[in-house]
């Protein structure tokens, strides 16, 4: 059975997505992984069994998924993105309303409509409800909450006037901003969550642990050779760490009660 690898999660531009592979590649044979065979997915619908497949060598997850939808995958580890929002391999998610509300405040959106990428997203949906779980009344605050998709969809329904205020991954942000400028025209950062740990790298249960050393010696090269310094930049990475789990489960630990 082939090895399988994606990076899911930041792909605005495949074209950096890919170059990143291809960087990463050569160094996991110099670690003694065999990449016969190996194959590049690129999944857009159904991540979750995509992220169960057995023969899973390395993909990037959510860390709400991680959490609650994933106990047997191994975590590799999480990248540094230097982005605004972000700390280490730790990030946050921007509130995003539109330009007519850059004076608001969250608390000014009790009775407004909120707008998700995905109800198991931690940047999206999480980080969003316990940012008002505070100021819910009666243990609600939003008026409507509809879920997109993705983040840009969210972005495009706050464009369209059929939601008022969302939680947009800091990272999406930054790459929005440098590919996809329209996507936030209008539209600005009116509060920001607290950190949290990032987009975890995960591999298969089966991955050995040799393997899986092997995987993380590789990204630890990638982050520090001078040869892939364009092809992280272009990404915003800049470093990568080796976080515990159990910071991961502190995600759903914060989660209020419905």
């Amino acid at each position: 059975m082939n090895k399988m690898v994606s990076l899911p999660m930041y792909d605005v531009r495949r074209a950096d997505t890919q170059a990143l592979w291809s960087a990463l590649i050569p160094l996991l044979v110099e670690e003694g992984l065999d990449a016969d065979g190996l194959d590049i997915a690129w999944p857009e619908a159904d991540l979750l069994s995509h992220w169960r497949e057995e023969n899973l060598l390395l993909s990037q997850t959510c860390g709400y998924p991680l959490a609650t939808q994933l106990p047997d995958v191994q975590l590799v580890g999480a990248f540094h993105y230097d982005v605004p929002g972000c700390d280490e391999y730790r990030y946050s998610s921007f509130l995003v309303a539109r330009l007519e509300d850059a004076q608001s405040t969250p608390e000014d959106f009790f009775g407004r409509r909120a707008v998700c990428n995905s109800a198991d997203s931690q940047s999206g949906f999480n980080a969003l409800q316990n940012a008002v779980a505070p100021l819910a009344r009666r243990g609600r605050f939003f008026s409507d909450v509809t879920f997109s998709g993705s983040h840009r969809q969210s972005l495009a329904a706050l464009q369209q006037d059929s939601a008022d205020l969302a939680a947009i991954d800091c990272v999406s942000w930054a790459l929005f901003m440098r590919h996809e400028p329209d996507a936030l025209q209008n539209l600005i950062v009116i509060g920001q969550t607290p950190l949290t740990p990032g987009l975890p790298l995960i591999t298969s249960s089966r991955t050995t642990p040799e393997d899986l050393a092997a995987l993380r010696r590789a990204l630890h090269r990638l982050v520090t050779d001078p040869a892939c310094q364009a092809v992280r930049e272009a990404l915003f990475i800049a470093g990568f760490s080796e976080p515990d789990r159990r910071e991961y489960a502190g995600i759903v630990a914060r989660q209020p009660a419905p």
